[in-house]
């Protein structure tokens, strides 16, 4: 029901931009002979940009004869569309770009303060976006293993420029492989070391004169972790959403190496939060291990019933296929709150910053997924 509302109101919202109705906002785009002249409105602006949300509180911010007017000479005219067409609606159009293009997107929406994670736009994709761009502009052929001495001189030319803006670090092992590695002669031959370092040498973090990355703002889980979430939580096949499907928005409300490792502060900054997932990793290992608290975290009260709770774990957390799931059996003992505990649930706690499961845990509550007794 609610993301049949939420597609609903995507297609409301552009109608709205598509039909101009009401604006009060006048965004004149481009430059010399490409100006052209954009209408928005301000409270969609407003509540979908931060940039537009400080512009607005800005009591020196131009207005003409009722409009709000704004100059951004250094975008296209295109590319602002495209950006405009998703702060409304949520849909970003990219097959009519060139690959150049899509990383000026991404610059624009960085300067609009616009949510990149939001764009759902995998790396790989801009990756490839670059590759046919640069084919089609020295007329050479996709297969590496067909490129002579001076082709590969030419499209190393051609991406060279561009190859900071990609964010290689983000890209999943086997696309790496397959359609990265591929490509290596083209590629810095240290950031062909790095990237195989990392994806092969557990543990091993990424370089860190890297620009911002564009996954979600986790250091422990990417994004191929969310549509995941996502299906657990709508109690469906594990493959049933992707990034672009996925009926959820995942904030980041605590991480212990940001905020401290203390119960006080994880209920002060999940508390009366709604439902929640809570992920942790076992010390010196890639195992991740989590949970699903469809209700909230606040309270002193011990157990709390729950029926669609449930327990995860990832032997591999970089490898979403060695995830074990177990829905809540005993929907009486689902989740544990109290002042001095972080997030526990079933037989699993962690009190005054010490995990531990109950060792009377026999798979009543949740059933047993690999999750270790000692885990600290």
């Amino acid at each position: 029901m609610s993301s049949k509302f939420l597609a609903e109101l995507s297609s409301d919202y552009e109608k709205f931009f598509e039909t101009e109705i009401g604006y009060d906002v006048i965004i004149y785009v481009g430059e010399d002979q490409n100006v052209k002249e954009i209408h928005a409105h301000s409270n969609i602006l407003c509540a979908r940009s931060q940039y537009f949300r400080s512009e607005f509180s800005n009591e020196r911010v131009e207005k003409k004869d009722g409009k709000f007017i704004f100059r951004k000479p250094n975008i296209s005219p295109q590319l602002f569309n495209i950006i405009l067409r998703f702060i409304y609606c949520g849909n970003i159009e990219l097959k009519n770009l060139q690959g150049p293009d899509v990383l000026k997107l991404l610059m624009v929406v960085d300067e609009l303060y616009i949510n990149s994670e939001d764009l759902n736009m995998d790396e790989i994709e801009i990756w490839e976006y670059l590759l046919k761009w640069s084919f089609a502009q020295q007329n050479i052929q996709k297969n590496p293993t067909e490129w002579n001495k001076d082709d590969i001189t030419r499209i190393e030319r051609e991406l060279h420029r561009f190859i900071p803006f990609i964010q290689f670090y983000d890209i999943e092992p086997t696309d790496f492989f397959y359609k990265v590695y591929c490509y290596k002669e083209i590629l810095p031959p240290n950031l062909i070391h790095d990237l195989l370092e990392y994806h092969i040498v557990p543990n091993v973090k990424p370089k860190v004169n890297l620009p911002n990355s564009r996954k979600i703002n986790s250091t422990l889980i990417e994004s191929k972790h969310i549509p995941l979430f996502s299906s657990w939580i709508g109690r469906k096949e594990s493959s049933y959403y992707d990034r672009k499907s996925c009926p959820y928005d995942f904030k980041l409300l605590y991480r212990s190496s940001r905020d401290g490792i203390d119960t006080k502060t994880f209920h002060n900054n999940c508390d009366n939060k709604g439902a929640t997932i809570w992920v942790a990793k076992i010390k010196d290992s890639t195992q991740l291990i989590g949970g699903y608290n469809p209700l909230d975290w606040n309270g002193n009260s011990g157990y709390k019933a729950a029926n669609d709770s449930f327990l995860f774990n990832f032997t591999n957390g970089r490898n979403i296929s060695t995830a074990k799931l177990g829905y809540v059996n005993k929907t009486n003992v689902a989740v544990y709150c109290e002042y001095n505990y972080g997030p526990s649930m079933g037989n699993l706690f962690c009190k005054n910053n010490r995990w531990y499961t109950n060792s009377s845990d026999n798979g009543d509550r949740y059933p047993r997924i690999g999750i270790p007794e000692s885990l600290m």
